[in-house]
C-alpha cells in the first residue's frame, strides 16, 4: 500500500513537471527585425531541442523602453497556457550587475529576463510564486563566455529553451531568490470619492488612443453611465499637460468625427480617443510610468 502511495506521488509530480514545461517559448525584445538578432535567439533555442515551438510576442518595443516591455508581458502572458516560457530582452544594462532571472508566476508561466523593472506589472497582477537567478556556469551557450553584450542569445534564449524542453527543471535554473523584484514606480489605479486616478500605461499606437490602467470595476463604482461626460486631466511627471471633457461611450461612432470620447478598451480598462483621429498626436500625450490621469464624472444639472 505504501509503495502504491509512493508511486502515485511520483506520477503526480512527473505530470505536474511535464505540464510546467510545454515546449513553448515566446520571445519579446527591442531588437526589431532589421538584422539577425531575433533569428539568432531562435537558432540557439532550436539547437537545444528541435521539438520546441517558438513564437514572437513583439520585437518592436522602443529601444531601451523597459516599461513598455513590462506592459506587453502583462497584456499577453495570461492568453498563453500555463507552462509557457517567455523571454523578454529589453536590457540597456546588459553586462552590468543587474540580475538575470527566471520567475514562475502564480499562474504557472515562466519569464526569463533581466530583473531591471520588466517584471513590475506581472508581479503586481499575476504574482510571483518563485524567482531564481540564472546560473551562467551551466545555463549559458557553449563558447559564449567572452560575449558580454548579447545575453538574449547566449543566456536567456538558451536557458528558456532548456527549461521549456525539460532539459532542466526550474530548480536547476539557479539559486532561489526572494520575490522582491526591481520595480518601476507608477500611479496605480485608485478611487478617491467620485474621482479615478491611474497611469497612462500605453498608447494604442496605430490609432493614437490613450490606454489607462483604470479597470471597468472602478468605473462602475462611481456609477458612470453611457453618455455622461467626464472631466479629464492628464499629467506628465506631475505637471498637467491637458485638460478637457469627453462623454463616456460604448463605441467610437457615438461621437462625431474628430471628437473625443472615453471608452473601455479590449482589456476592459478606461481609455480616451478621438473618433477617426489620434488623441495622442493631437494633444501631445504619451505613455509610460511617469504619465498619469485623473477623471471624474460631471454631474448632470
Amino acid at each position: 500500500m505504501q509503495l502504491k502511495k509512493f508511486l502515485f506521488i511520483i506520477a503526480v509530480a512527473f505530470i505536474g513537471s511535464v505540464k510546467a514545461q510545454n515546449k513553448t517559448v515566446v520571445f519579446q525584445s527591442d531588437f526589431g527585425l532589421k538584422d539577425g538578432a531575433v533569428s539568432a535567439m531562435k537558432g540557439v533555442a532550436m539547437g537545444v531541442s528541435a521539438d520546441l515551438k517558438l513564437y514572437d510576442l513583439t520585437h518592436e518595443i522602443p529601444a531601451y523602453n523597459i516599461w513598455e516591455a513590462a506592459y506587453r508581458l502583462e497584456q499577453t502572458v495570461t492568453y498563453w497556457p500555463a507552462g509557457t516560457v517567455f523571454v523578454s530582452v529589453v536590457d540597456p544594462g546588459v553586462g552590468t550587475n543587474r540580475k538575470s532571472v527566471v520567475v514562475k508566476t502564480k499562474t504557472g508561466h515562466f519569464i526569463v529576463t533581466p530583473d531591471n523593472g520588466t517584471l513590475t506589472l506581472i508581479a503586481s497582477s499575476l504574482g510571483i510564486a518563485e524567482r531564481r537567478e540564472i546560473n551562467e556556469a551551466v545555463n549559458r551557450r557553449n563558447g559564449s563566455q567572452k560575449s558580454y553584450t548579447f545575453h538574449g542569445r547566449d543566456v536567456y534564449a538558451f536557458t528558456a529553451a532548456r527549461l521549456a524542453a525539460g532539459t532542466i527543471s526550474f530548480e536547476q535554473v539557479g539559486d532561489k531568490l526572494s520575490n522582491d523584484i526591481v520595480a518601476i514606480p507608477y500611479q496605480k489605479a485608485v478611487k478617491e470619492g467620485n474621482q479615478l486616478k491611474g497611469n497612462i500605461s500605453i498608447l494604442d499606437i496605430q490609432y493614437g488612443n490613450v490606454w489607462t490602467n483604470i479597470p471597468a470595476e472602478m468605473v462602475q463604482e462611481i456609477g458612470l453611465k453611457y453618455g455622461q461626460s467626464l472631466s479629464i486631466q492628464i499629467f506628465h511627471k506631475g505637471i498637467k499637460v491637458w485638460e478637457g471633457q469627453a462623454p463616456y461611450c460604448e463605441t467610437f461612432g457615438a461621437v462625431a468625427k474628430g471628437k473625443p470620447l472615453v471608452y473601455l478598451n479590449s482589456l476592459m480598462q478606461l481609455s480616451i480617443a478621438l473618433n477617426m483621429g489620434s488623441f495622442a498626436e493631437t494633444f501631445h500625450v504619451s505613455s509610460g510610468s511617469d504619465w498619469s490621469i485623473s477623471v471624474h464624472a460631471i454631474e448632470k444639472k
